[in-house]
This record gives C-alpha cells, sequence and structure tokens, in this order.
C-alpha cells in the first residue's frame, strides 16, 4: 500500500510539472490497459488487442533494450497494468525489476517461452532474444497473445482470437513478399555482415549466411577488439561480401571505418532491436521485416530489385 501511495504521489508531482507523464488505471475508456516492455512487443498488442486494448509502452522507438535502465515514470506506468508483455531470453530482463518497484499484482507473460532460442553467448547468456526477426516465430507469439487476451478478458474473447488470425495472414504475406524480393538475390551472395549479432534468425529463416558482425556478440554493449576487427575484414574479403548493414538506432561510425578498410559500402538503415519512429518505415513489424529485406537486397544486388520481388 505504501508503494503505491508513493507511486499515486509521484505521478500528481510529474503531472503538475508538465512530464506529461499519468498513472493510466486498469481501464480507459472501457479497454483493458496492457504495458509492453519492447516497441516489437507494443506493437503486437495494438495488432492482437484491437480496440479493446490501451497499449502503455516502457521503450520508446530507436532505444536500445540492451542498454535500457527504467525510470520511476516507468513503474508509474506499469503499476495501472492489467497485463504486461515481455519480449523475454533476457532483452528485457529490467522489466522484472521494475514490476518489482511498481508495486503492481498484474501477471506478466514472456511471449518468448516455449520458443526455441539460439544459444547465448558472455553479453546475453540466456539466449539470442532477437527472435522476432522469424516471421514463424512471431506468428506464434500472436496467436499466443491472442489467447492470453481471451483469457483475462472472456467478454471479448472472440475479437481478439480474431485480431490474431488476421494478424497471423499478414505476417505470412509479409514473409512471403520477403522471399519475392530475395529470389533477385543469387545464392553465391547472400552474405550477411552487421552491427551486432541480431540477424540470426533473419538469416537462417531466409537462408543467408552470417559472415559475421562489426560487435562480435548479441548485444551492442560489446567492443571489438583489434585482432575481432582484422579477422572480420579477413572474412569480408575472402567472402566476397558486398556490404556492411547496421541499424538506423546505432552510430555507425566504426562501421564506416571498417568498411573503408575491407572496401565495402555501410548500409546505416536496418531496424534491429528497436522500432522506428512513427512515419519511418520501420514504425511497425510488418514495415520493419519488409524494410529490412528490400535493404539488404538492395545493398547486397548494388542496386534496388524490381517491385515486387523477381
Amino acid at each position: 500500500m505504501r508503494n503505491r501511495a508513493l507511486l499515486a504521489a509521484l505521478a500528481a508531482l510529474l503531472s503538475l510539472a508538465g512530464c506529461g507523464t499519468t498513472t493510466i488505471g486498469s481501464t480507459a475508456a472501457g479497454k483493458l490497459t496492457v504495458v509492453a516492455t519492447t516497441t516489437q512487443m507494443q506493437d503486437l498488442v495494438r495488432n492482437v488487442g484491437g480496440d479493446h486494448v490501451l497499449v502503455v509502452g516502457v521503450l520508446e522507438p530507436n532505444v536500445d533494450p540492451h542498454s535500457f535502465e527504467p525510470t520511476p515514470q516507468d513503474a508509474i506506468a506499469i503499476s495501472g497494468a492489467k497485463l504486461i508483455v515481455e519480449s523475454g531470453v533476457g532483452v528485457d530482463a529490467w522489466s522484472q525489476r521494475l514490476i518489482q518497484s511498481s508495486g503492481t499484482d498484474a501477471p506478466s507473460v514472456d511471449l518468448s517461452a516455449g520458443l526455441p532460442p539460439r544459444p547465448g553467448d558472455e553479453g546475453e547468456p540466456a539466449g539470442d532474444p532477437h527472435w522476432w526477426h522469424d516471421p514463424t516465430l512471431f506468428e506464434g507469439a500472436a496467436v499466443t497473445l491472442g489467447a492470453r487476451l481471451a483469457k483475462l478478458d472472456p467478454e471479448h474473447r472472440g475479437a481478439y482470437r480474431a485480431n490474431a488470425a488476421v494478424y497471423a495472414n499478414e505476417i505470412r504475406r509479409m514473409d512471403e513478399q520477403n522471399r519475392a524480393l530475395l529470389a533477385c538475390l543469387p545464392q553465391g551472395a547472400r552474405k550477411l555482415v552487421t552491427n551486432h549479432d541480431a540477424f540470426a534468425y533473419f538469416a537462417r529463416h531466409y537462408g543467408l549466411a552470417m559472415v559475421g558482425s562489426v560487435l562480435p556478440s548479441l548485444s551492442t554493449a560489446a567492443q571489438p577488439s583489434a585482432k575481432d576487427v582484422a579477422e572480420l575484414i579477413g572474412k569480408i574479403r575472402r567472402e566476397h561480401v558486398r556490404a556492411i548493414f547496421t541499424e538506423s538506432s546505432i552510430n555507425p561510425g566504426l562501421e564506416q571505418q571498417l568498411a573503408g578498410e575491407a572496401g565495402v559500402k555501410v548500409y546505416a538503415s536496418l531496424y534491429g532491436d528497436t522500432l522506428g519512429p512513427k512515419g519511418s518505415p520501420g514504425a511497425t513489424y510488418l514495415g520493419m521485416e519488409r524494410w529490412n529485406m528490400q535493404q539488404i537486397v538492395s545493398g547486397l544486388l548494388g542496386h534496388a530489385p524490381p517491385r515486387g520481388g523477381c
């Protein structure tokens, strides 16, 4: 009770200070309040929850979840939740501290539970957390979320399940479009070098060869050694890789320096750990995955592929 009173008082102070942060109750205009940690999970909840859910996001677009530190304002947002949706596999491990500090008794659902994660590393020992880049896994998460919302809010169970089915079809359509684009790229050119090891699920799903990453880690917090850089330059030359891809949310300075030595171009426009801001090509999950494939195929081809694929 003391924690909740403190949170309410802090919310009032923040509102008076003009911060724009308010305590969100269990419902708003009859809607179920669902807090989602990462931007991908927020978009998923919006699509599956539809008109019956109010989505409260913790992470903002273009914010790296690996290095995120929650604030008291985030605890306030969580305190009014009826459900908390997590991405899991360590990428939003900070959510557990946030839930505890908020004092909420809302249930949480980890949408990575039951998925087959790739092995982790020193930076992400729980496994590779970037599972959303495999459309089949994201489609499964949509179905899981639909069932969880239906159980929590049985009055609208039919809408949640229908929304999940519609969104699953949209994911499959996006996947088909991506495969049509990939068909423009010769097999021998399907070699990927990225900023950090965030696209292995994407590569595995679409049959791309992961040659390496500038940061030899699943986390953006890693730093490459001189040996790591030299080895990657050697791989790029030996494998005749045509480009290095990094993310729009990351400063590409290191990649540009490395690319200059390797004699390739840098494309600093992918969406990896986070969705882009509103109005950008990566503002939604579907937009992110379409854009990533377009950029990768264009970069490795050296020109834009025909519209609609090959």
